[in-house]
């Protein structure tokens, strides 16, 4: 009874306020309790969102700002995606990363590399408050959804999750969420959200959930834009994140050889991942590309010393095919 008393004293307070990203500050947990980037170093590097568009001008290469969440919660708008990194490669690939100043890293149940994500973040010697670890369960899992969670918080190892996602829709999705919304109560995971939902999916979600999802994780490049999806993820305050933001696997080397985009990334004398980048970011998506090579993660952090212009931004814009790279 006291469990069910505290789960519905949570859900009224999440009420009044997860109307939208960025909120009165004054009602939310702040870096200094707690949530990712807590010392006083990155107090100043917080900035809220307007509308679903990220405060660039208070990031630095290596020191991406971060955004409050409909949660309460703060969150780097950038951060290393651990798709495929596996064993020894995986947890050298978080320690160089952390070195270089990432603090976000996101992984999977179905990833498989759980363990090693946690083993990473505790032999790190940064603070544990310091980071946001976004995990997420894979459709077999929500008929088990609460056995699901715990297996994921022990692999994790690392005292709670900052945000879980259901990784993409499925049977017995919204009973899964109902899970992660009692995790949430007792203190296991600080954020919930979601991944490759679109506006239908998202539309019929909603209504049947307590906790407004505070993102969707979606495959978001140059050649395949989500413009109405993101639209409609900022009308409703949930932040969007971008996978695959180079094209994905096979990809790749076709969009960074795009003329458009060397062509701007030349007058910037900067790559043309740092460009698209900075493309998803003005646009207020944020993303999490993956590298296990030190330069390259160092190359995607560095990407808060420019601005693309509006014709720029445009230019870019007008590249979209509504090429999907996955069948999610």
């Amino acid at each position: 009874m006291e469990r069910k008393l505290l789960f519905l004293t949570m859900l009224c307070c999440m009420a009044f306020s997860a109307n939208a990203c960025g909120t009165d500050r004054a009602h939310q947990p702040t870096a200094g309790n707690g949530t990712t980037g807590g010392n006083d170093e990155n107090k100043d590097a917080t900035v809220t969102v307007n509308d679903g568009m990220f405060d660039l001008s208070k990031g630095e290469s290596g020191k991406p700002p971060v955004i409050t969440l409909s949660s309460g919660y703060t969150m780097p708008v950038l951060g290393l995606g651990t798709y495929s990194l596996h064993g020894n490669e995986c947890i050298d690939a978080i320690l160089s990363a952390i070195k270089l100043g990432y603090r976000k890293f996101d992984t999977a149940t179905f990833y498989g590399n759980e363990k090693e994500v946690g083993e990473a973040i505790r032999r790190s010697g940064v603070p544990r408050e310091e980071f946001f670890i976004c995990t997420k369960l894979y459709p077999n899992e929500f008929g088990r959804a609460e056995e699901a969670i715990e297996a994921s918080l022990s692999r994790l190892n690392i005292g709670y999750v900052d945000l879980m996602l259901l990784h993409h829709p499925g049977d017995n999705d919204v009973e899964a969420y109902k899970a992660m919304e009692r995790a949430v109560a007792e203190g296991k995971i600080r954020s919930l959200g979601v991944s490759n939902y679109y506006i239908k999916e998202m539309t019929e979600f909603l209504p049947k959930v307590s906790i407004k999802p505070v993102m969707t994780q979606n495959e978001i490049h140059p050649y395949y834009q989500e413009k109405e999806v993101r639209e409609y993820m900022h009308r409703n305050g949930i932040v969007i994140e971008g996978w695959y933001p180079f094209g994905g696997r096979g990809y790749t080397k076709a969009i960074f050889s795009n003329k458009t985009i060397k062509e701007i990334a030349e007058a910037h004398g900067k790559s043309p991942a740092q460009i698209i980048l900075r493309w998803d970011l003005q646009h207020g998506v944020a993303v999490i590309p993956g590298s296990s090579n030190p330069a390259h993660q160092k190359e995607n952090i560095s990407v808060f010393d420019f601005e693309l212009t509006p014709e720029e931004m445009a230019r870019i814009d007008a590249l979209d095919r509504n090429e999907k790279h996955d069948w999610y």
